[in-house]
């Protein structure tokens, strides 16, 4: 399972109607690539549809689809936004991950 904060929720609900989604219908499709400066990097992007081999849940109003291989990353991960003076953006506190790299964009297992 991956939770949203309520920060989180809120910009993900801004930025999907920004986009042209609807946070009620559509989905937070988040993954795991390999990249960045740690060996693997989390990618987050909207979504309107499912595919077969997604994983479905759904977290403060939020919907979230994930692929199988980036699930098995990613279980119990917490997607967080952070908009303080070290800059903004989404956060993901995987517990995971044994290294992270300092932009928190790339960890490894």
């Amino acid at each position: 399972m991956i939770k949203v904060s309520d920060t989180a929720k809120q910009k993900v609900v801004t930025l999907m109607q920004e986009e042209g989604f609807d946070a009620e219908k559509d989905f937070v499709r988040v993954g795991v690539k390999s990249g960045g400066c740690s060996g693997l990097s989390y990618d987050l992007k909207f979504d309107h549809s499912i595919g077969e081999t997604d994983k479905v849940f759904e977290d403060n109003a939020v919907r979230i689809i994930v692929d199988k291989k980036s699930f098995l990353y990613l279980v119990g991960t917490t997607l967080e936004y952070s908009g303080g003076l070290n800059g903004k953006g989404f956060v993901f506190n995987n517990p995971n991950a044994q290294r992270t790299c300092g932009c928190g964009e790339s960890f490894s297992l």
